[in-house]
């Protein structure tokens, strides 16, 4: 579903509502394309916010849209957009963004998915000497191929079936700003192309155009792939990746930043605090404690929803272990289920349904490992992709 829904509304930010707890599955979804991640019981004041922020990240420039009262903006107003955690890798990437936001260096970030890649982008561009300009961020993941072209570089009235007037691309849109990439690993080869002739230019070309347009932007792109496989395998370009790749920023995942999780959780509290008008100003200290053991495979997006939902089910000044969802209550308990291989369903008795039923786990086992990156779960088994695509259609298991 989420794949027609990207093929026919690449524009249209998707809530996935389930009856099923559980983070590998939430992690699957978004890096599938699902913006939000919400577990039955339905609260409508949390689905409210959540809508909320999925309008307010439709667009794509910085300015995200605002709350509904002026109490609201005057409180949210007060809470950074970014948030500078006080661990030792905290530090080294506040050096790293304060040394190359004043240059025009194109930056490539690479991180899990919810790491903060856009936050990170967005500090970037705010730092810089281009901060009074436009910020434009594009999903190259969410986007269909044939809709690329016209979406990066624009297109004029007429140049193809659905053109009903003049479009200007992301390129034209960031002219004197910040152009954020995110996924661009999903480009295909021929946008690669063409991206790659952009930034040698500093030209681009409507689709159906016969002039070129002169534009002066800076890129920052992202990536939770690891862009040297793709380029060696053939998937990237490897003058583009170095083209892109003038700077390399690496985030990592939360479960590695534990000095900065509570850090992180009280800004998430507070802001949550504000936007749901609740008094809720602290954790108890089993909460706390339950926080830090977490593994958070959906890192800060993850966190991030996890504080809004107990913040809403709170109606005290503290928030405790009941308001907290049943992944987080399991502790340390949660994170040995999480690492650990579910139980292999009963099969038969006859010797190739117990060698069919190995080799799919080994398969799974292996896509967990490599973040599902097909490539390099290739190479984890010693096969080629041809053979583990057709490996995946046979036992039934969608990516």
């Amino acid at each position: 579903m989420l794949g027609h829904f990207r093929e026919g509304a690449p524009g249209v930010p998707v809530i996935v509502i389930t009856g099923y707890s559980d983070v590998r599955i939430a992690v699957d979804l978004m890096r599938k394309g699902a913006l939000d991640y919400v577990v039955k019981p339905l609260y409508p004041d949390d689905i409210a916010l959540r809508v909320e922020d999925a309008l307010s990240q439709k667009g794509r420039t910085e300015e995200l849209k605002k709350p509904s009262t002026e109490r609201k903006v005057a409180a949210a107003s007060l809470l950074p957009e970014f948030v500078q955690g006080k661990g030792t890798f905290a530090t080294h990437l506040n050096k790293h963004i304060d040394l190359v936001a004043p240059t025009d260096l194109s930056v490539l970030i690479t991180g899990e998915t919810g790491t903060g890649k856009e936050y990170v982008a967005k500090e970037i561009h705010k730092r810089s000497t281009r901060s009074d300009k436009p910020f434009v961020a594009l999903d190259c993941g969410a986007l269909p191929a044939d809709l690329a072209t016209s979406e990066l570089f624009g297109h004029v009235k007429g140049s193809f079936t659905g053109a009903l007037g003049d479009k200007e691309g992301c390129f034209q849109q960031a002219n004197g700003g910040t152009l954020f990439l995110d996924e661009v690993g999903n480009l295909t080869y021929d946008n690669q192309v063409k991206l790659l002739r952009v930034l040698q230019e500093r030209k681009v070309r409507r689709i159906g155009d016969n002039k070129e347009i002169a534009v002066d932007v800076r890129i920052i792109v992202a990536t939770n792939e690891e862009l040297t496989t793709a380029s060696a395998d053939g998937r990237f370009r490897e003058d583009l990746y170095h083209r892109l790749n003038e700077f390399a920023i690496v985030l990592l995942p939360l479960r590695d930043r534990t000095e900065d999780i509570l850090l992180f959780a009280a800004y998430f509290l507070q802001q949550a605090a504000t936007r749901l008008n609740r008094t809720a100003a602290h954790f108890s200290p089993e909460v706390e404690q339950r926080l830090l053991n977490h593994p958070w495979l959906g890192n800060l997006r993850e966190l991030n929803n996890v504080i809004k939902r107990a913040v809403l089910l709170s109606t005290t000044d503290v928030v405790g272990m009941e308001q907290m969802p049943i992944e987080i209550i399991g502790g340390t308990a949660m994170r040995t289920r999480l690492s650990q291989p579910e139980p292999a369903a009963p099969i038969g008795d006859d010797l190739r349904s117990v060698s069919h039923e190995a080799e799919k786990q080994a398969i799974l086992t292996a896509l967990e490992r490599n973040s599902f990156n097909k490539s390099k779960t290739a190479d984890m088994l010693n096969i080629d992709r041809k053979t583990l695509y057709n490996k995946l259609k046979m036992f039934g298991i969608e990516l």
